[in-house]
Parts: C-alpha cells; sequence; structure tokens
C-alpha cells in the first residue's frame, strides 16, 4: 500500500467527488473491480490502468518512470530522502537514492550548505 500526499484543493474535491460517487467510506481509494472482492489493486491492475491511460493520452511512459520522476521531483524539490524512502515503499534509502537523479543546481546547493556548516563547526 502506498501513501500519497494530496495538498492541492482541486485534486481534494476532485477526490471527494470520486468517493460519494463509488461509496467508498472505508478501506482502499482505489479498488479492483474485476474479481469483485473490492480489495486493493494489484500492481498489475494498476499497470494496466496506467498503461491504458497513457495510449488514450498518447504518451509512452511507464508506471516505473512515473515514480522515478515523482522521487527525483520531491528530492530536488529538498525533500529529505528519508521522508520519500517510506513513499516509495523502499526498505533502505541506498534504494530510493538510485531513483534520486539531483539536478546539479540542488547538488551544488547541498554541497555549499555542508561546506558552510563544516566551516562554522570548525570555528
Amino acid at each position: 500500500m502506498r501513501t500519497v500526499l494530496l495538498d492541492d484543493r482541486g485534486h481534494v474535491a476532485l477526490l471527494k467527488l470520486y468517493l460519494a460517487r463509488s461509496g467508498c467510506t472505508a478501506g482502499p481509494l482505489f479498488r479492483a473491480s474485476i474479481n469483485g472482492r473490492g480489495g486493493p489493486l494489484s500492481y498489475d491492475a494498476a499497470h494496466h490502468r496506467w498503461q491504458s491511460y497513457c495510449t488514450a493520452a498518447r504518451v509512452e511512459i511507464d508506471i516505473h518512470q512515473l515514480r522515478h520522476a515523482h522521487a527525483t521531483e520531491l528530492i530536488n524539490a529538498g525533500v529529505f530522502i528519508e521522508a520519500v524512502r517510506p513513499r516509495l515503499g523502499h526498505a533502505s534509502t541506498e534504494t530510493t537514492q538510485m531513483y534520486a537523479l539531483l539536478d546539479d543546481k540542488v547538488a551544488d546547493a547541498e554541497i555549499r550548505a555542508a561546506r558552510r556548516r563544516r566551516d562554522r563547526a570548525t570555528r
């Protein structure tokens, strides 16, 4: 199971509409509908849905690339890797680091900040 932050009022409004229409009051938000159990979507089901959305939109990006882009965006925005790790469901930060391609500007800023901290500590 994954946790997703929804801090955009438009997305929250759409989610509330979805919940009202689906009658969902508890349990998994996006449910499997084919097997009739109503349990959480499997990875394969989510992947299949994502592929159909991409085909309809005429874009070529797989669900794994979406995760990679999300992790990179968060880290480049200054979110600590320890906060990104559980969002991606990783046990270790080393795994998350493979997803995190720091922008050169962000990496440079981190290096400068570390040097400033070191210099202050040695004064």
